[in-house]
């Protein structure tokens, strides 16, 4: 299966527009995206960055981890099984009333759970690999 599927560019220019971005942002935005991305990083060094939906960054995994959205006011990381997920820090805070997706909005001068964060990020990813191991099982 392709990771990087329905994606609107090439998955090696992913990247690169990723970084075209943070760069175009110039502002907290920028700097709180990069931030988010390289904990990401670290957190799942197999990680692999899309650029879907004609301008969205994406971390994928065996499927979508998170996506990170970029508004005047917010940086809004959305975890697209993010109510299968256990947030015990109580990090998500937007889009909680939907039965799939949560989201972290992040403000200026908002400082995250660096450690919460990078469970969060781990979890999504051991259930995206439950996920395709079962649907491996199933053929």
């Amino acid at each position: 299966m392709n990771a990087n599927r329905n994606t609107d560019e090439e998955p090696a220019t992913s990247p690169r527009l990723i970084d075209a971005r943070i760069k175009e942002l110039a502002d907290w935005r920028g700097e709180t995206l990069a931030r988010m991305r390289k904990l990401i990083h670290k957190a799942d060094p197999d990680v692999v960055e899309a650029w879907k939906w004609r301008g969205v960054p994406v971390w994928e995994h065996n499927g979508i981890i998170c996506t990170g959205e970029t508004y005047k006011s917010v940086v809004k990381l959305t975890f697209h099984k993010g109510a299968s997920l256990e947030d015990p820090s109580g990090l998500f805070n937007s889009s909680l009333e939907g039965n799939a997706r949560r989201a972290i909005d992040i403000r200026e001068g908002e400082e995250l759970d660096e450690a919460a964060f990078t469970a969060l990020i781990k979890a999504a990813v051991a259930l995206n690999a439950e996920k395709a191991a079962g649907k491996q099982a199933k053929r």
